[in-house]
């Protein structure tokens, strides 16, 4: 895609303004067209079908939010930046939230501000029109097993993925944040690597050096220079898993980077730049971590421009045993084992289960088994704490009953199809369906 094809709405009741922001555009090499109202707006769209709709906040009538729900309920798909006067964190986290993927400041003080933002939705066009979502995510295990039972979540991470926004991801240890944060790198279209870092696992006098990295001879041990996360995701995006961790001499230096985008190695007097991503994880409430003055407030507002929040498995027990089965056949593949369903007790015991640890632990049960397999059919022990179920045995039956029954309408009666989805064997699902008396 050139620039000529890439198309251009932009919308303001102010003439000066509206002229100004579509000359800009224009002189990019951009196809532009301009309405000074949402009414002439919506006219437009229709044939002129933009990539991306720039329109002011403000407007009589109709504003900016309105306009932008009014196009996409017509099922246009485009991208909106939002023009405001309050330049602001709280202001970008509202318009973010609502749908947007950038906004400018009225007065537009520097034509750079809107050509950088322009820029950035052009480029992530121009990739991602040459390659399919599959082919993005090429390497991680499929969406539908990812997201099980969190479609709100799959919504809002293919919202986010493409805007650079910060991501706040809030889960429970073993819920999958790590992953859930590739898949928004992988549909963002950033030309850098993703990188990864656990603030929890490295020691307060060494997470500085590993964010930042250091010359030589900054510190004793220090032989050679060495690059640190932030200037290796550069153009890409850098995860900070167990944020809350982080002590707070490090939130500051932290803050100045998401701030200006630059940062000094240890030992050296140089800044760097670095347009490097932020997401985020941690698995403690970190509002009540601000009110106890142990998370900076500002940084907090800073990460958590579009927060996530990614439920425990034990909240997703319909998609268990399909979770359970892409793990199994995964964990089977990479040990050489020809192991191809779950026992007749099994399906039981992964839904009873509460699975504290969530996909991390499930990860771990099945892992074991594979390796203790004698045969094709794969058979889990009791795991403690199957008891705790919040009910009794009926409420365990009535939820692997409706796994079962959804599985045979998904493969239109076919239970041997509905077996491999469910990750049992055959002869497993025909004991189930026989005991919960289950029609085609």
């Amino acid at each position: 895609m050139t620039k000529k094809e890439f198309r251009i709405l932009v919308v303001d009741d102010e003439k000066s303004f509206l002229l100004l922001l579509t000359k800009i555009l224009e002189n990019e090499g951009y196809e532009v067209k301009g309405a000074g109202d949402p009414k002439t707006a919506l006219k437009v769209v229709e044939n002129f079908m933009p990539y991306l709709v720039i329109t002011d906040m403000k407007m009589p009538e109709m504003d900016g939010l309105a306009l932008m729900d009014a196009i996409t309920g017509r099922g246009i798909d485009t991208e909106f930046i939002m023009i405001t006067a309050f330049a602001t964190v709280e202001g970008a986290v509202d318009v973010i939230k609502k749908g947007a993927v950038d906004y400018i400041t009225k007065p537009l003080k520097n034509p750079e501000q809107l050509r950088s933002v322009v820029a950035k939705v052009y480029e992530r066009h121009r990739i991602l029109s040459g390659c399919s979502e599959d082919e993005r995510l090429k390497g991680l295990p499929p969406i539908g097993i990812i997201f099980a039972g969190m479609e709100n979540v799959l919504k809002e991470v293919r919202h986010v993925a493409p805007t650079g926004a910060s991501v706040m991801l809030y889960g429970e240890t073993g819920t999958g944040k790590s992953l859930i944060a590739k898949v928004i790198h992988s549909l963002s279209g950033r030309k850098g690597a993703f990188v990864d870092i656990n603030c929890a696992a490295i020691p307060e006098n060494l997470l500085e050096s590993e964010l930042f990295g250091y010359e030589k001879g900054a510190f004793t041990g220090a032989v050679a220079s060495k690059k640190g996360r932030f200037e290796m995701a550069d153009e890409g995006t850098i995860f900070l898993d167990e944020i809350s961790e982080m002590s707070l001499m490090l939130q500051a230096k932290l803050l100045k980077v998401l701030q200006e985008k630059t940062f000094e190695r240890l030992g050296s007097v140089a800044t760097l730049k670095s347009n490097a991503r932020v997401i985020a994880a941690t698995n403690r409430n970190l509002a009540e971590l601000v009110s106890a003055k142990r998370f900076r407030e500002d940084l907090y507002y800073r990460l958590n421009v579009f927060p996530v929040s990614i439920p425990p498995l034990r909240d997703r027990k319909e998609h268990i045993s399909s979770i359970a089965a892409f793990i199994m056949q995964s964990v089977a593949k990479r040990f050489g084992k020809d192991v191809r369903g779950f026992g007749p007790e099994s399906l039981g015991r992964l839904v009873a289960y509460q699975w504290p640890g969530n996909i991390r632990e499930l990860e771990n049960h099945i892992e074991r088994a594979v390796i203790l397999a004698k045969g094709q059919e794969l058979s889990l022990p009791e795991l403690s704490g199957t008891e705790q179920e919040e009910s009794a045995d009926t409420d365990l039956k009535s939820v692997e009953k409706v796994a079962i029954e959804k599985a045979l309408i998904k493969t239109d009666g076919n239970r041997k199809k509905a077996a491999e989805l469910l990750g049992i064997s055959l002869r497993a699902l025909q004991y189930k369906i026989k005991d919960y008396g289950i029609s085609r």
